[in-house]
C-alpha cells in the first residue's frame, strides 16, 4: 500500500531526520518528557517489571536471580504509559531494543530511565522513541563513547511533534498496522517452534532407535533409552571416552563452550553474536587443552548437553575434556549427547544441582550409552545431517520472512512518526 507525502516540508534540526512536515514542531526532550524519580521505599510495590525485546514484561519477584527483597526498595515505581529506556551497555550491545511503553504500574531497576510524556501523547512518544531506537540515535550521544546515559545526557535530544490530533491519528494508524504485522510474525514464530520440535524429534529418534524401521528391537535396560535395535550394544561412557587433563599448550587460542555453536574460538563466538565477552585473566595456566572432535562438559551441559570441539585451543579449568575412543563417530555421539532424552538422563542420575557442583565426568559415566557399529553410526549421522539441513532450510526461510516483516514494521513506524508519510487519511 502506498501513502501520501506531506505537501510542504522543512529542514529538521535533528541530524537523524533530514526533513519534517512544515506544520510540525521540534522540541527538546525535556520539554515533552519528565523523569520519574519515585523510589520503592518501604516496598510500596512488588509488581516486578523488566524491559525485554522491546516490551515491558512481568517477572517473578520471588526468583529474580538471587536478589534479596530489600534490594527492590532501590527500584523505581513506574506508571501506565510511562516510556522506559535501557540506556546501559551501549558499547557492547548494539542489537537490543532499548525503549518500551509501560502497560501497568510496577517497579523497574533504577538502571533504567523512565519518563512521563507531557504535551505529547504516550502512544506517539512510544513509537517515536522506537524509531529513534531503531536508527541507533542513542549510541551517538555522549560523544558515542559512553557506556550508559541518563536523563541529563538525552534532555536536549530533539523530538518532533505534530499537533495532538495528528499524533492521535499516527498512533491509531500504527497500532492497527503493526498489530497486523505482529500477527503474521506470531504465526511464523509458532511455525518455527513446530519445526524445531520436529528437528529435535528426528535427532532423538535416530540416535536412540536407529533409522531402519524394520530392525528387531530389544530392551536396553536403561529407563532413559527404552528399546533399541537388537544388534546395538549398550555400554558405559568409560568404554567410549577418556578424561583428558592436559594443560593448555603455548599458543592455544581461547575457546568458548556454547550450546548454539559447540566449542568454538572465543573471537568467532563474539563475531557471530556481535557482542564482546569478558575474558578470563586469572588461572590461565590451569586452562585445559582441547583437540578437534573432543567433547567438553561445561557448566551449561545440565541444560544443553555436551559440546563437541570445532577447533583446537583451550577451555577453562573447571570444564571436563573427553577424548573419544576408536569406536566413536563424533557426529553420532555429538547428536546423542545433545538430545533431550540424554540431557534428562543426566539430570536424573546426579545431585549436582542440589549440591551446587559443576557437572563432570563422574555424572556422565552414570548414563550408559547406545553403541551401534561405526558404519551404522556414520549412516545415522549422515541421515541426521540431511534431515536437519532440510528443516533448517525451512527455518531459515521463515526467519528471513520474519526479519523482512520486522524491517517493514520499523520502516513504517519511522516513516509515520517522522513525517515521511501522511497517514491522517489512512487512520
Amino acid at each position: 500500500m502506498s501513502y501520501r507525502s506531506h505537501a510542504e516540508v522543512k529542514p529538521a534540526n535533528a541530524p537523524w531526520i533530514e526533513e519534517i512536515p512544515a506544520h510540525w514542531d521540534e522540541r527538546p526532550f525535556y520539554a515533552v518528557a519528565k523523569e520519574r524519580r519515585a523510589k520503592n521505599t518501604g516496598m510500596k510495590e512488588d509488581n516486578l517489571l523488566s524491559l525485554s525485546y522491546g516490551n515491558i514484561v512481568r517477572k517473578d519477584i520471588n526468583t529474580p536471580n538471587g536478589l534479596l527483597p530489600e534490594s527492590f526498595e532501590t527500584y523505581q515505581i513506574v506508571e501506565p504509559d510511562d516510556v522506559v529506556f535501557r540506556l546501559t551497555d551501549l558499547q557492547n550491545d548494539k542489537r537490543s531494543l532499548r525503549s518500551a511503553i509501560c502497560p501497568e504500574r510496577g517497579i523497574i531497576t533504577s538502571a533504567y530511565l523512565a519518563v512521563r510524556s507531557e504535551g505529547v501523547l504516550p502512544g506517539f512518544m512510544n513509537y517515536l522513541m522506537r524509531a529513534y531506537d531503531v536508527q541507533k540515535v542513542f549510541y551517538s550521544m555522549g560523544g558515542g563513547m559512553r557506556q550508559s546515559l541518563g536523563f541529563e545526557d538525552v534532555r536536549r535530544m530533539s523530538v518532533v511533534a505534530p499537533n495532538l490530533d495528528e499524533q492521535t491519528a499516527i498512533a491509531r494508524f500504527l497500532d492497527r498496522e503493526t498489530g497486523l504485522i505482529d500477527g503474521l510474525i506470531e504465526k511464523k514464530t509458532r511455525f518455527i517452534a513446530l519445526l524445531k520440535e520436529k528437528r529435535a524429534a528426528v535427532i532423538t529418534h535416530a540416535v536412540t532407535k536407529g533409522i531402519d524401521p524394520d530392525a528387531p528391537m530389544k530392551d536396553s535396560g536403561q529407563d532413559w533409552l527404552g528399546r533399541v535395535p537388537a544388534h546395538w550394544d549398550v555400554v558405559p561412557a568409560t568404554a567410549l571416552f577418556t578424561v583428558s587433563g592436559e594443560r593448555a599448550r603455548e599458543g592455544d587460542q581461547m575457546l568458548s563452550a556454547t550450546q548454539k555453536y559447540g566449542v568454538i574460538p572465543l573471537a568467532e563466538y563474539e563475531a557471530l553474536e556481535q557482542r564482546q565477552v569478558t575474558m578470563a585473566v586469572v588461572n590461565l595456566d590451569m586452562r585445559k587443552h582441547v583437540e578437534l572432535g573432543d567433547f567438553v562438559i561445561s557448566m551449561r551441559s545440565m541444560d544443553g548437553g555436551l559440546e563437541r570441539a570445532r577447533a583446537v585451543g583451550s577451555v577453562r579449568s573447571s570444564y571436563s575434556v573427553l577424548k573419544p575412543g576408536p569406536d566413536v563417530e563424533g557426529r553420532f555421539y555429538g547428536a546423542l549427547m545433545k538430545s533431550s532424552l540424554y540431557i534428562q538422563a543426566l539430570r536424573l542420575t546426579s545431585n549436582f544441582i542440589r549440591d551446587g557442583q559443576d557437572l563432570n565426568f563422574g555424572h556422565v559415566r552414570k548414563v550408559k550409552l547406545p553403541k551401534p557399529d561405526l558404519r551404522e553410526q556414520a549412516a545415522i549421522a549422515d541421515y541426521i545431517e540431511a534431515e536437519t539441513a532440510r528443516i533448517d532450510g525451512l527455518i531459515s526461510l521463515t526467519e528471513r520472512s520474519i526479519d523482512l516483516l520486522r524491517e517493514k514494521r520499523a520502516a513504517l513506524i519511522t516513516a509515520a512518526v517522522t513525517g515521511k508519510i501522511d497517514v491522517r487519511a489512512a487512520a
